[in-house]
């Protein structure tokens, strides 16, 4: 329990280390980044065997007392467990990747220093057992994903973070407006206190209003449409490791693990019966139009872009089913859309280091020069569109039976069809990028790098099995201690402050 802390802590301390000991020794940063993130990934994993326990800690000792739960409260349940999993694995394998790919940029101390900020934030973010710390870390994470987002200065990617910083911004007003509110109503910002309160209160209009802010605010962070305005130019304008961990972790720790540890644990998706009704339409919106969107796309890293909304939309939608094979559905499909997109972006970083194209027209038969790149990216692929007996296939099987065993089964239709329109727009990508005949200009192209190859080798070995994750015992120690949590709704306060 003691080690909860240094979530937080050891990422914000190498964020305040790496200035100072890059400026001594060059190139300390690559060695300090990836030891913190090898260490938190490591962390994480001796977490799993507990999973199913709820560890709360509390800051400098500070225990509730009947009632008066002021103290900053960390907790570590089934749900975190899983989410940092995801989010510390992914950090690990892009600072590794950076090494190399982020040469090429001016200053890497920078990099590393923003870098371990946002894995700070995200971190703070998932085990912050209150409204007021969540949303502190939220912000951190957000400020240090617009500046690296405009890490490469040019005119796009100013353009580019300037637009998610304005609407970012916009989110995080709502929320912190939703937060107001919400101390108005219940006199406590702690998710467990504030459970008890809402379920002895009942549903009030207040309630509802706080919901709506919520739901737009952290529908804007996790990039759901139509609030999806600002990713298509963030993604594809950042460097590749921060476009797969803005993709790959980011929006899902801002955007749908927020949405569902306020809307499951404390509000209870009982409550406001609507609250599915809506989770579902905009599920079903966001994967249907962005997996369109992305079919008609030339640009690889802006089509990668439109997939991530539409895989978002998949993950939504499972949720709001709100039955246990729903949220078994949407809580893999989380898992495997966090590994197989930031590989694919990882991908497109190493054709834009070898090409320096992004645009599908001018690209073509890179896997005659990059076998690595481009079988990692086939596999990738080919698992997001749903193929078996890969883990993307599963996923999404799960989440079509799941609607169909809830009574949706139109709506299980169209996530088949979304599928479909997936495999089109991936199909494209391999055909228009690695496939076919190899470019006059690209002729003394050549493999990425071997320490941006060794994360995408482990990546794609993680997706193909990804699979396993269903089997007893591994499904019973990552995925059902967190499908338990979310399906125990506002049990979560029992399991926080007991009684």
């Amino acid at each position: 329990m003691n080690w909860i802390p240094a979530f937080v802590a050891i990422p914000l301390g190498a964020a305040f280390l790496i200035p100072l000991i890059e400026h001594w020794i060059k190139g300390s940063s690559d060695f300090l980044t990836n030891a913190v993130t090898a260490f938190l990934m490591g962390l994480t994993l001796s977490f799993i065997h507990q999973a199913a326990q709820t560890q709360v800690y509390f800051v400098g000792g500070w225990e509730p007392a009947e009632g008066i739960p002021f103290g900053i409260a960390l907790v570590v349940d089934g749900l975190s467990v899983l989410m940092l999993l995801v989010v510390n694995s992914i950090a690990f394998f892009a600072t590794l990747y950076s090494v190399k790919y982020m040469a090429r940029y001016t200053d890497k101390g920078k990099f590393f220093t923003l870098f371990m900020l946002m894995l700070a934030g995200m971190n703070g973010v998932v085990i912050a057992g209150d409204l007021f710390n969540m949303f502190v870390f939220l912000e951190i994470t957000a400020i240090a994903s617009y500046a690296l987002v405009a890490f490469g200065i040019g005119s796009e990617e100013l353009e580019a973070s300037f637009k998610y910083q304005v609407l970012g911004g916009t989110a995080s007003a709502l929320v912190l407006f939703g937060i107001a509110i919400f101390y108005m109503m219940t006199k406590t910002l702690n998710f467990a206190d504030a459970s008890r309160v809402i379920a002895a209160t009942g549903v009030t209009p207040a309630l509802l209003f706080v919901s709506v802010l919520f739901l737009v605010g952290f529908g804007l962070k996790s990039a759901l449409m139509p609030f999806h305005a600002w990713l298509p130019d963030a993604h594809p304008s950042a460097p590749a490791p921060i476009s797969a961990m803005l993709s790959g972790v980011v929006i899902k720790v801002l955007g749908v693990y927020t949405l569902v540890r306020i809307f499951f644990n404390v509000i209870g998706i009982g409550t406001i019966p609507a609250l599915k009704t809506v989770l579902l339409s905009l599920g079903v919106i966001s994967m249907v139009a962005g997996a369109f969107l992305a079919l008609g796309q030339q640009d690889m890293k802006r089509l990668l872009a439109y997939s991530s909304i539409s895989q978002v939309g998949y993950i939504i939608f499972a949720f709001g089913l709100g039955t246990e094979l729903g949220i078994l559905g949407g809580l893999f499909h989380l898992m495997n859309h966090s590994v197989l997109k930031s590989l694919l972006f990882l991908n497109s970083g190493a054709v834009v280091y070898e090409t320096e194209s992004r645009d599908m027209e001018k690209l073509g038969g890179l896997m005659h020069k990059m076998p690595v790149t481009g079988t990692t990216s086939m596999i990738a692929s080919l698992s997001m569109s749903g193929l078996p007996p890969l883990g993307g296939f599963f996923s999404k099987l799960i989440i079509i039976w799941a609607s169909i065993d809830a009574g949706y089964p139109l709506l299980g239709a169209v996530a088949v069809i979304a599928s479909i329109v997936t495999l089109a727009y991936y199909f494209k990508l391999q055909k228009e990028v690695f496939l076919g005949k190899l470019a006059d200009a690209f002729q003394k192209a050549k493999e990425a790098p071997v320490l941006m190859c060794i994360p995408m080798i482990c990546l794609a070995i993680i997706s193909v099995g990804l699979g396993l994750l269903l089997l007893d015992p591994v499904r019973e120690m990552v995925l059902t201690p967190a499908v338990h949590v979310i399906q125990g709704g506002v049990d979560y306060a029992r399991m926080v402050l007991g009684g």
